[in-house]
């Protein structure tokens, strides 16, 4: 058995608050936090941590927001990650790398825009940090045979026939959620028909911490800032490209690849290397109809999934973590279940309207920028000129841009 073990006389037999299906980014921050506030947990996981955190098994990179940069620190692990992170100085906005592009750096003293960071270092950091919390039981490397939820509880039956049980089934488990499926919750979806096709470049020039967004009609070409890694310059690449597109890109060597990315980028940072495998991702919209059931709370991907444009997918579901940790130590602080109806209402209430607004603002940007050419490129142009002369237009986007707008949880706050 793959689990953590460090509470005695079988932990897998214990009832807990949550069981938490879905060990990824989102679902072991939600046991971390919960645990933080008191909170216990099951968390189960298909996949083995060891492949996961294994070198050059995943070149992905993410955004972490201030709010969600907060919401580490909270749950002690900025200390380790502090030094892991590439701090967003700024943020370059440009429609074919013409005239008219938007700069967004905030005013000396206002800290970053966010910070970088690998996956791989999440969840290193992660794991790591599961493996020593008592509040948490992590199986892994075993599925889920069957899930029951009654008035009572809830309970999972896993593959190798455990059956962990709790007060709250909680689904992480990802976009294909079969916990949220196998509820009959509906998707509101459609495809972009597109694919996003991510590697880890090294670069002759620094990126002094800029990330830029190069708008093309073919679809949104970005490069994120990383740490530098042996004296080499290092950027996170997310390249969108059309599906039909995709295969033929993928199959390139790496030397005809970099010679398309090269052109691509306009040579904006010089001569370019692969530091990462490619990887290539269909990209889609979807949001649940709704996030919560009987003793049910969906959470991350699992509840909506939207273009990387601007790299919030994960920041949202941060957001849901720590609304959903504060529901529960409220509402468990008065003596109620982690269960509780009335709970999963105030959940589902706090995230409806952030959930919906920044998906339809990232669909909204997908679409405009989508629009060919040259009267489109003309008019989006103009249109960023204007913004890139309202300081104040600016400061509200980069609010946005750290997730410190809105209502926003305690775990999010600094």
């Amino acid at each position: 058995m793959n689990a953590n073990t460090s509470i005695a006389d079988g932990p897998e037999r214990q009832r807990r608050d949550l069981v938490i299906l879905g060990g990824g980014l989102v679902g072991m921050t939600l046991a971390l936090a919960a645990a933080r506030a008191g909170i216990t947990s099951h968390v189960v996981d298909h996949e083995d941590p060891a492949k996961l955190t294994a070198a050059g098994a995943d070149g992905r990179a993410s955004a972490i927001s201030t709010a969600s940069w907060n919401l580490f620190c909270n749950i002690g692990l900025g200390d380790v990650l502090a030094p892991l992170g590439c701090p967003i100085e700024a943020i370059a906005v440009t429609d074919q790398m013409k005239p008219g592009r938007i700069d967004f750096r905030p005013e000396p003293g206002d800290g970053s825009l966010g910070r970088m960071f690998a996956n791989r270092d999440l969840r290193l950091a992660l794991f790591d940090a599961a493996r020593k919390e008592p509040a948490i039981n992590w199986v892994h490397g075993v599925n889920v045979a069957a899930r029951e939820r009654s008035a009572h509880g809830v309970s999972a039956t896993l593959s190798d026939g455990q059956k962990l049980t709790g007060s709250l089934l909680v689904a992480a488990e990802g976009r294909r959620s079969p916990t949220r499926d196998e509820e009959g919750i509906g998707l509101v979806a459609w495809d972009y028909s597109h694919t996003a096709i991510v590697a880890g470049l090294t670069h002759e020039k620094p990126h002094e911490g800029t990330a830029w967004e190069i708008f093309y009609s073919a679809g949104p070409f970005a490069l994120l800032p990383l740490n530098d890694l042996d004296g080499q310059h290092r950027s996170a690449l997310v390249w969108t490209v059309p599906t039909k597109n995709g295969a033929g890109v993928m199959a390139m060597s790496d030397a005809a690849f970099l010679a398309e990315v090269r052109a691509v980028m306009g040579g904006l940072y010089g001569d370019i290397g692969l530091s990462a495998r490619r990887m290539a991702y269909p990209l889609s919209y979807q949001n649940a109809t709704r996030i919560t059931g009987d003793r049910l709370a969906v959470v991350g991907d699992a509840a909506h999934g939207m273009h990387p444009i601007a790299g919030q997918g994960l920041n949202l579901g941060l957001r849901d973590i720590g609304a959903l940790v504060e529901v529960l130590t409220e509402g468990m602080r008065l003596g109620l279940e982690a269960g509780d109806a009335g709970l999963l209402r105030r959940y589902e209430n706090w995230r409806s309207l952030d959930t919906f607004t920044t998906m339809s603002v990232m669909d909204g940007i997908v679409r405009l920028f989508g629009v060919p050419g040259r009267t489109a490129s003309a008019v989006r142009r103009l249109g960023m000129g204007a913004v890139q002369r309202m300081p104040g237009l600016k400061r509200v986007f980069m609010n946005e841009a750290r997730g410190t707008s809105g209502k926003l949880p305690l775990l999010l706050q600094a």
